[in-house]
């Protein structure tokens, strides 16, 4: 039987850090790396969207980005999840923001109920890896059962195919 799986995403298109350069992104490379596992797994997608959205320009974003880590805040999310009852396994894709995941995600963390689901985090970044996200992600979810994550470069997200794979088939997933 098929496990029911949520892939839930943080992503920013636009101007991005990319392989050392700030580059256009008409999708984000979260967002590239969460089609895929939906691609690969048939899981439901959900977009973890700030009500305010950040601003287009990179530096200024990395500038907001940071005040909310640093003042803990929670944004508002644009659209509310809901029960995640449904759900066996949850696949939670973000970039490394300042060493963690970005605010919205922590907002999406502690809206839901993940007691007895499998997370497995996939973080995108430009050289950091996973940072503390999986400890944080631990902290706000302790109830969860917190799978190693796997740490794509974003700029190498449209050749990651089979590392995701590969990630993949480790957790049961294909």
């Amino acid at each position: 039987m098929k496990k029911h799986i949520l892939i839930a995403y943080f992503s920013r298109p636009g101007n991005n850090y990319v392989n050392g350069r700030i580059d256009n992104l008409p999708v984000g490379n979260t967002e590239a790396a969460a089609r895929k596992i939906q691609e690969m797994t048939g899981g439901e997608l959900f977009k973890i969207d700030p009500a305010n959205k950040y601003s287009e320009d990179y530096n200024t974003c990395t500038e907001e980005a940071q005040r909310e880590l640093r003042t803990n805040a929670r944004p508002e999310l644009a659209e509310q999840p809901g029960s995640i009852d449904g759900f066996e396994t949850v696949v939670l894709a973000y970039p490394n923001w300042w060493g963690t995941m970005p605010m919205p995600v922590w907002t999406f963390l502690e809206s839901c109920d993940f007691s007895g689901k499998a997370i497995l985090p996939l973080c995108t970044h430009e050289g950091s890896g996973m940072g503390s996200s999986e400890r944080d992600i631990k902290k706000l979810c302790p109830d969860a059962e917190l799978q190693k994550g796997l740490a794509v470069r974003g700029g190498s997200v449209k050749s990651a195919d089979r590392e995701i794979e590969a990630w993949l088939k480790k957790n049961g997933l294909l």
